[in-house]
């Protein structure tokens, strides 16, 4: 399959938020049409919380993008701290495959430690990080996916690294996150 043929993509990042902030934290998603940026969408998750997956859903779903959007990329698999998406569920739900994008291999023991021994629900967090199946690496990066194969996976992520091995809407996500709610976009994505 041809990678044009899901080249219309949204991309789903937090927002940066104090480490003593509880409560909810903005998520962006930048909407692509291959490398054109076509628009935001946003929503609200709760830190550590349990709503990322449902609220993902609900901005993609209920989004103008909605019957264009042919992929979701996340930029990680939790949201706000630890608020860890069911993959395999929201592809379910919205009907199309989900890509998570890392930048480097995580340290899965670590956040496995963490997750069990210091945040509410962390057994259940856990299990969602092993159903989503150990990170591959592809074009440069780290992914773990619902619903779509490795070969095209890759060809898809490849297709959309316009500035650096992050995929443009993940790029522009995480900027415009981080512009929003600080003033000024900060880092790299």
């Amino acid at each position: 399959m041809d990678p044009r043929t899901l080249s219309h993509t949204i991309g789903f990042d937090d927002a940066p938020f104090p480490r003593r902030h509880r409560g909810d934290v903005l998520v962006v998603g930048a909407a692509f049409s291959q490398l054109r940026f076509e628009g935001v969408v946003s929503c609200r998750v709760r830190r550590d919380g349990r709503n990322a997956t449902d609220a993902l859903a609900t901005a993609v779903g209920g989004s103008k993008f909605a019957p264009h959007v042919k992929v979701v990329l996340l930029q990680g698999i939790a949201l706000a701290g630890f608020n860890v998406v069911d993959i395999h569920r929201l592809a379910a739900t919205l009907a199309r495959p989900v890509i998570v994008v890392m930048r480097r291999l995580p340290r899965l023991d670590k956040v496995r430690r963490a997750l069990l021994e210091r945040t509410r629900g962390g057994a259940a967090k856990w299990a969602l990080i092993e159903a989503a199946g150990a990170p591959e690496p592809i074009a440069g990066v780290w992914v773990q996916r619902a619903g779509i194969d490795l070969p095209l996976a890759g060809q898809l992520v490849a297709s959309l690294q316009a500035n650096g091995w992050i995929p443009e809407p993940l790029r522009v996500a995480h900027l415009i996150a981080g512009g929003v709610t600080t003033g000024e976009s900060r880092g790299r994505a």
